[in-house]
């Protein structure tokens, strides 16, 4: 199936990662054909940093590992999912998820 995956002009694909069990979305990344490789081989969530224009393993830093338990990919090819077991928090900041602040649809801010 990794040859039907469809990588944008700069050799990526963006990654949705959800929790099992609660299915809380916990992050976005991206990935290369590379990190996919990793993953699917490790069944450990491994990303391509933008930024840092190098791969980057969750939890190798942390130990907030995630612990790929499927994979997915979109009825385009050109989004994946990962449902994971998350080992502890998945942001950056301590939160659970990455996507804890929240709009105010009510127009106060």
């Amino acid at each position: 199936m990794i040859n039907e995956v469809k990588f944008d002009k700069n050799g990526l694909i963006p990654c949705i990662v959800q929790e099992e069990g609660s299915k809380d979305v916990l992050m976005l990344a991206y990935m290369n054909k590379e990190s996919l490789e990793y993953t699917i081989k490790n069944k450990l969530g491994c990303y391509y940093s933008r930024s840092r224009k190098q791969l980057w393993i969750k939890g190798e830093t942390s130990g907030h590992y995630q612990h790929v338990k499927e994979i997915y990919l979109d009825c385009d090819s050109d989004t994946i999912l990962l449902v994971v077991k998350q080992d502890g928090v998945a942001c950056h900041t301590g939160s659970h998820s990455c996507f804890f602040r929240r709009f105010d649809l009510n127009g106060t801010d």
